[in-house]
């Protein structure tokens, strides 16, 4: 068999970077060969093989042809005729279209080497514009790569792409599955950012798209533009190292800012009752696996009085405590503090660290805890009593770990803008 390594392997070892998985593409056979051999098929809508000791993926040769709208829209031609050349050309990006020997000899006809060395995202062919999914790709891999720059002919065609009405064959799953990849790169900004300069990200998130240009409060926000903020406030989830949970959540909290009347800005009062709204709605619409969708839902209602834990009465933070079922899911409310840890910290200008609200969070969670439920309920007789003393005691417990005698001034009411 002539096989040779192809896509990311080659691209990534080049980069001196880890190689993860390598991908064969296999010249001048067929499948029956294939089986023969030992290989096991696993492709579904074209000829793709496991090898029967390393596991590893081998794909026969193939040209591609248009026949409708969409990413699936092709017809597969898989064949001994189909040259190495061919293959190559079907692919997104030069850089993933370079092959290897198993000598080690490389085989780029598509200038792929050299724009890994002039860090350039360029696209191979026409092809590229006949699938609507490689511009989510292309945005994707700017994100792995921010050092990257986006050839201008390859901006243009993901323009015509957005602009032709294509990006709306695709379904939520692959929109999905393309952004929460984008989200966990090393810089997810450049991912929303490529997308917004295509037009396509008005085609896929109309609600994030509506964010750049709308004014917050300099004083909070010295970068002003909404847009901004959450791009800022992602690429800090992404340098703490955060999960997807935080990094989808950090992306839709402030959505609500969208919609807020032109009259009140920039100030954006009630804006996390829409969030919430708008969170939901959108992780429905992408498909968004349910807890992925719950948290960003929950810290959309709640971020803006996370951040304003100094101004409240213990009473007040006990009770944030309780509506976010902190005695059941901890973890989870440690989650959202540090997607409110972001969410400060995403923004222009000089910011103290650590996250001023951390410490009385802390407090407010070890006098949450410190209340034994089990003990309090067991003397009751009515158990609609349980929640209202446990309210109670729970508030006794902080005020008495931060030394408090009474109640404070209560808050304004008023949320971080």
């Amino acid at each position: 068999m002539r096989t040779y390594i192809v896509g990311g392997a080659v691209r990534d070892a080049l980069l001196g970077l880890p190689v993860k998985d390598r991908d064969w593409v296999v010249v001048g056979e067929t499948a029956e060969a294939m089986l023969a051999r030992g290989f096991r098929p696993v492709g579904r809508d074209f000829p793709v093989f496991l090898h029967p000791e390393t596991h590893e993926e081998y794909a026969l040769a193939r040209t591609e042809r248009k026949t409708g709208r969409g990413h699936t829209g092709f017809v597969c031609y898989a064949a001994p005729d189909v040259t190495l050349e061919e293959d190559l050309s079907r692919r997104d990006l030069t850089i993933n279209a370079i092959a290897q020997k198993t000598d080690g000899t490389l085989i780029d006809p598509y200038g792929g080497v050299r724009d890994l060395e002039n860090k350039t995202l360029r696209h191979v062919g026409p092809a590229f514009s006949e699938d609507p999914l490689r511009v989510l790709r292309v945005a994707r891999f700017a994100a792995r790569f921010p050092d990257f720059s986006l050839a201008p002919e390859t901006l243009a065609l993901m323009r015509a792409i957005a602009e032709s009405g294509e990006l709306n064959s695709l379904t939520p799953e692959r929109v999905w599955k393309e952004l929460s990849r984008g989200l966990m790169e090393s810089r997810p900004s450049r991912m929303f950012r490529i997308l917004r300069e295509s037009g396509a990200l008005v085609r896929v998130l109309p609600e994030l798209d509506a964010l750049f240009g709308i004014p917050q409060p300099p004083q909070y926000h010295p970068e002003v533009d909404t847009g901004e903020h959450v791009m800022m406030v992602i690429d800090h989830a992404a340098q703490a190292g955060h999960g997807l949970d935080i990094r989808w959540a950090c992306l839709l909290h402030d959505l609500g800012k969208g919609e807020t009347p032109a009259h009140i800005l920039p100030s954006h009062h009630d804006h996390e009752s829409r969030s919430e709204r708008l969170a939901k709605q959108v992780s429905n619409r992408l498909r968004v696996p349910a807890a992925c969708r719950d948290f960003a839902v929950l810290f959309a209602r709640e971020h803006g009085q996370l951040g304003l834990v100094d101004e409240m009465r213990p009473g007040t933070v006990i009770s944030l405590l309780e509506r976010c079922d902190c005695a059941r899911r901890p973890e989870r409310f440690q989650a959202l503090l540090e997607a409110s840890a972001c969410d400060y910290f995403g923004r222009g200008g000089h910011w103290p660290s650590p996250w001023p609200a951390a410490e009385r969070w802390h407090l407010a969670m070890q006098a949450f805890s410190s209340v034994d439920a089990g003990a309090l309920a067991s003397t009751l007789s009515d158990s609609k009593q349980i929640p209202v003393l446990l309210h109670e005691a729970r508030t006794r417990a902080l005020r008495a770990i931060e030394g408090r005698t009474g109640e404070e001034t209560p808050p304004s009411g008023q949320t971080t803008p």
